[in-house]
């Protein structure tokens, strides 16, 4: 079997599922049957490889005591047969809703079709039978329902609550099946599936709508896609229902682990369906590294053996679109709520974390160079604010800027702004003499008067720099506040020991360039500055990122070096917090970044800003990406304390990333190129 294309989502470990509800015809299974067989056509056509319907679609949910109706049950036999055979040449799995007898009883049930073929029952394992429900008037509980079969459509079905449905080959996945009130209980039967293997849950519904209550519906279902480390896709009962006592909205969505990524509205008069990618090959990463899902597997062992039974899906060739939020920036969502919240919650985890070390070590001073530009901005307002924390003088923050030979007249003076209206004590000390020396003393060249402006050049004042701080900080019985970022120490972008990849205490360390902007902007616009400081800070934040330390050059643009921040943190976040193959990686940063004009952009970034990368650019910046990220280890390794800020992760060698500063990146080189086709 040949992999799908690079462009296809089943390239890359996603599959494809469906939630819907159609309207449903009460107690006319072969009308309903019909409906459901076009919503499989739809899924098919879409390339879904997964759908699941309402409970009791094929009777609907509020026919009361017709479901102890020969005739009916004749007929929901029949139509299953009848849906099993009209849907040979339709690709997805998809699971309906029906009642079915055996042994004398009857059972609410879901029912498993793809290929033509009703490939398992699984019967609901819990009967609600308070307020305005009365289940077991009519049906048996399915609980302890293992290892049984069912003849149904011509075939002997496997039958019970220990079945699991499973495809293999290119595109592997494992679905498990509850129904309703399954999930409301302490002990949901997809916990014992997502323990046995299943990634893709489904939940047959037909919850009735009252006030608030799919806001509850919607937190079960988070939540159980984030304890079982799955995908949670819900379907519930909706137009066509009996409204006699009851009112029905036909809620579908998707979750995985805990995020939403997708759903219709509510109370539609006809069929609705709700499609994402899952993520299946993150889910199995993430149940890897998470010890406690296995911890948790082997403590509670099913009752029963899980019976597997295999599927035969094969997903659609050519390419597909992907069907599923990517934000441009994973470090800064583009809803602006949540980037707010973000960002009260980074701001104030780094003040706590410096407050904390100030008093942890009795310093008397604070010590920081400005350079008037993000990072040493942003470190700045940090120290101020924690020194407020602790009702301590801002006098007691000592500040400098530190010009060098390429030091520009615009970033010092906003350098001088910025520590004037912060309150601190400031000075300017000019490393230029002291560097001077120290080329002399080395017999660099530029110390003749010759236009040599190597790496050598270049740290010499990166080092002077951090060498004064350290000395000023022995001198006021300080302490080095740091200004590097994550996004530095992830490209390696920063000077070792005697420059900026050292400090007493970085605040900035678990911060990705692209979310500092932010964190300027929220303090610019908390009230916590004038307008006058506000306005400084939007000058900041325009100014083009440089080390400033090259003469002669308009701007020696960092960007140009490294990468694009915007890129290089999405390469970041996808490596290191999901472990996540680099051909991946760049087909999501081409899902992401393609067209400026698809999806939304974080508030507050220019219009200049909102550019599109092809696939050429995201292969070549995420090639130069592992080979600083591989190549620079051993600066992280001995990097300084500071507080972990984002779930995305961070490189501290003492929390969330160990590695070795001599691996190599031989083998993530070898499969971007491998599987990545330019």
């Amino acid at each position: 079997m040949s992999k799908p294309s690079f462009f296809s989502p089943y390239r890359h470990g996603f599959v494809r599922v469906a939630t819907a509800v159609p309207k449903v015809k009460l107690a006319d299974p072969a009308a309903n049957a019909a409906s459901a067989l076009a919503l499989v056509r739809e899924a098919h056509e879409a390339g879904v490889a997964v759908l699941v319907l309402p409970e009791l679609g094929l009777t609907g949910y509020t026919i009361d005591d017709l479901l102890q109706q020969d005739a009916l049950l004749d007929a929901v036999e029949t139509a299953i047969a009848a849906l099993a055979q009209k849907s040979k040449t339709l690709a997805p799995l998809f699971v309906v809703g029906a009642p079915l007898r055996d042994n004398g009883r009857l059972y609410n049930t879901a029912v498993a079709i793809q290929g033509g073929r009703v490939r398992a029952v699984i019967p609901k394992s819990f009967l609600p039978n308070y307020r305005e429900f009365y289940e077991r008037r009519w049906f048996t509980p399915g609980a302890g329902v293992v290892g049984r079969t069912l003849d149904l459509a011509g075939q002997a079905v496997p039958f019970g609550t220990d079945i699991l449905l499973r495809n293999l080959g290119e595109v592997a996945f494992t679905v498990g099946v509850e129904i309703c009130e399954d999930v409301w209980t302490p002990t949901p039967p997809s916990t014992a599936q997502a323990m046995a293997g299943a990634e893709i849950l489904l939940n047959l519904s037909a919850s009735n709508i009252t006030i608030g209550k799919s806001e509850t519906r919607r937190l079960l279902c988070a939540s159980q896609s984030a304890r079982a480390v799955a995908a949670y896709v819900y379907s519930a009962a909706g137009a066509g229902e009996s409204s006699t006592d009851l009112a029905w909205d036909g809620h579908v969505d998707i979750h995985e682990m805990g995020n939403l990524l997708a759903q219709s509205p509510r109370f539609s008069t006809g069929p609705v369906m709700a499609v994402a990618d899952v993520d299946v090959a993150r889910l199995r990463q993430e149940r890897m590294r998470v010890g406690s899902f296995g911890d948790a597997m082997a403590l509670n062992p099913p009752q029963a053996p899980f019976r597997i039974v295999s599927l035969d899906f094969t997903p659609p060739a050519g390419d597909l679109v992907l069907v599923r939020p990517i934000e441009r920036f994973p470090f800064t969502p583009s809803d602006p709520a949540k980037l707010a919240e973000n960002c009260y919650e980074a701001y104030n985890i780094q003040v706590q974390g410096l407050a904390r070390r100030v008093e942890a070590t009795g310093s008397k001073s604070l010590v920081i160079g400005v350079s008037g530009g993000l990072d040493s901005t942003h470190a700045l307002i940090v120290a101020a604010k924690a020194m407020d924390q602790l009702g301590r003088p801002r006098s007691d923050i000592r500040a400098y800027t530190l010009p060098g030979f390429a030091t520009s007249e615009g970033t010092k003076s906003n350098a001088w702004k910025l520590m004037t209206a912060m309150g601190v004590t400031a000075e300017e000390l000019d490393i230029r003499p002291a560097a001077k020396q120290m080329l002399a003393d080395l017999g660099h060249p530029f110390a003749k008067g010759e236009p040599v402006y190597d790496v050598t050049f270049e740290n010499v004042q990166a080092g002077l720099r951090t060498d004064y701080l350290f000395r000023l900080a022995n001198h006021h019985r300080g302490m080095v506040v740091g200004t590097g970022d994550l996004s530095e120490l992830a490209l390696g972008w920063c000077t070792y020991g005697v420059g900026d990849q050292m400090s007493h205490y970085n605040p900035n360390s678990g911060v990705p360039k692209t979310l500092i902007q932010h964190l300027i902007r929220f303090v610019a616009a908390s009230g916590d500055v004038d307008e006058a400081t506000g306005d400084l800070l939007e000058d900041i934040l325009a100014t083009e990122i440089s080390p400033e330390l090259v003469p002669g050059e308009a701007v020696q643009a960092t960007e140009s070096f490294v990468g694009p921040y915007a890129l290089q943190d999405f390469n970041l976040y996808y490596l290191t917090r999901y472990g996540m193959a680099p051909s991946k990686i760049a087909f999501l940063a081409w899902t992401a970044w393609r067209d400026a004009a698809a999806g939304a952009w974080p508030v507050g970034i220019p219009e200049a800003a909102r550019r599109a990368y092809d696939l050429p650019e995201i292969k070549r910046w995420l090639e130069l990406f592992l080979t600083r990220f591989f190549a620079n280890q051993f600066k992280r390794s001995a990097m300084p304390n500071g507080p972990k800020i984002s779930s995305g992760g961070a490189l501290s060698p003492r929390g969330d990333w160990r590695m070795p500063s001599d691996a190599t990146a031989d083998a993530w080189l070898a499969e971007l190129h491998a599987g990545t086709p330019v």
